[in-house]
């Protein structure tokens, strides 16, 4: 088979600020592993989180190893490939990148969409939640109103952890409250912003104000204090930043409800698959994520998404220059298609 790795950026309609700053793009890898004369695609994007940072030029590089290490695969000889992506260290990003390209390479092989392949349903799925970033009160409700008048709104994130402290997140929110639609589900993500004591106080104070979870309210660092956390809460503790893989889930399942699964930080379906079923048998609810993806990534999550408790798959809905479609809004759920593989097309963004 042959790996080939095209760049290409990406802008945000509006620039997302979350606790440890702000994202307005970034340059992803759009990967296509071609086989038989069938082409698969996948998508490698870069994000942070402290030492497990993966740039564009990391992930390219192992891309470029992988790619001249794989030449002489098959698609279908996944056990080999994965062996291979331990071998030689490759980041999850651009195992994401491969591993998904290999997924849409067998559906257009068999000419079956992944859920099918996969014997999902998608009638289970459910609303795709929009993202409103950390900023005043009055941005904040703004944003709302701009995602409301762009689509069909039934589930909100908010992203809290101000650097101003707790008082600065509780103004926000209170300003965005009057504007979520009627019925829409809210979360809140604070991507590590606070302590243990504010997290504390914002748990009890956001349980009556319907909110229904909590994402990653602690630093990764701090991971030690979950227990504390979750005896205390009274909504439910997911994590984000502090779970990249099946590995960690057995670790933290004692004092966490959820883990977030997102395609870069999991190093593909296959291992977002896997982190399910371990999840599942621990008793812990799922959602998915995203970071700067395009619909490639998306759209390849929303086969699985007949899976998930919850969805945060918003990311490709706030780029002014998304190069690919796939998957399309129903009512505020993103469906995948039934064309064979992921069903993505490319467009003149690109």
């Amino acid at each position: 088979m042959q790996i080939q790795l095209e760049p290409f950026s990406v802008h945000k309609r509006v620039p997302l600020t979350i606790s440890r700053g702000t994202n307005a793009g970034s340059t992803n890898l759009w990967v296509k592993v071609s086989a038989e004369g069938v082409e698969g695609w996948g998508e490698a994007s870069p994000f942070s989180i402290g030492d497990k940072t993966q740039t564009t030029e990391a992930i390219t590089h192992d891309l470029q190893t992988l790619s001249a290490k794989l030449s002489g695969f098959h698609p279908l000889q996944r056990q080999q490939i994965e062996s291979t992506c331990d071998d030689l260290a490759v980041c999850s990003a651009a195992r994401a990148a491969v591993d998904v390209a290999l997924h849409d390479w067998l559906g257009k092989k068999t000419n079956l969409p992944l859920w099918q392949l996969w014997g999902l349903d998608p009638s289970f799925i459910t609303p795709t939640a929009v993202t409103v970033g950390i900023s005043s009160p009055e941005d904040a409700a703004k944003r709302l109103r701009q995602w409301c008048e762009q689509q069909t709104v039934a589930s909100v994130k908010v992203k809290l952890g101000s650097p101003a402290g707790i008082a600065a997140d509780q103004a926000m929110f209170e300003a965005l409250l009057p504007e979520v639609p009627q019925g829409a589900k809210i979360s809140i993500d604070a991507n590590g912003g606070w302590r243990l004591t504010d997290a504390l106080t914002m748990s009890s104070w956001l349980a009556d104000r319907a909110v229904i979870y909590l994402e990653q309210p602690l630093p990764v660092a701090h991971d030690g204090l979950l227990p504390a956390l979750k005896a205390q809460s009274p909504l439910p503790i997911f994590i984000d930043e502090s779970c990249f893989d099946s590995a960690d889930i057995h670790r933290l399942a004692h004092c966490i409800d959820g883990i977030n699964i997102k395609l870069m930080k999991s190093g593909g379906l296959s291992e977002a698959r896997r982190m399910i079923h371990t999840a599942k048998a621990c008793g812990l609810q799922v959602m998915f994520g995203c970071y700067s993806d395009s619909a490639i990534s998306n759209t390849a999550l929303s086969h699985l998404a007949p899976l998930a408790n919850h969805l945060d798959l918003d990311s490709h809905f706030n780029l002014k220059d998304d190069p690919f479609s796939g998957a399309q809004l129903n009512n505020g759920v993103l469906m995948p298609n039934s064309r064979p593989g992921l069903g993505l097309s490319r467009h003149a963004y690109c």
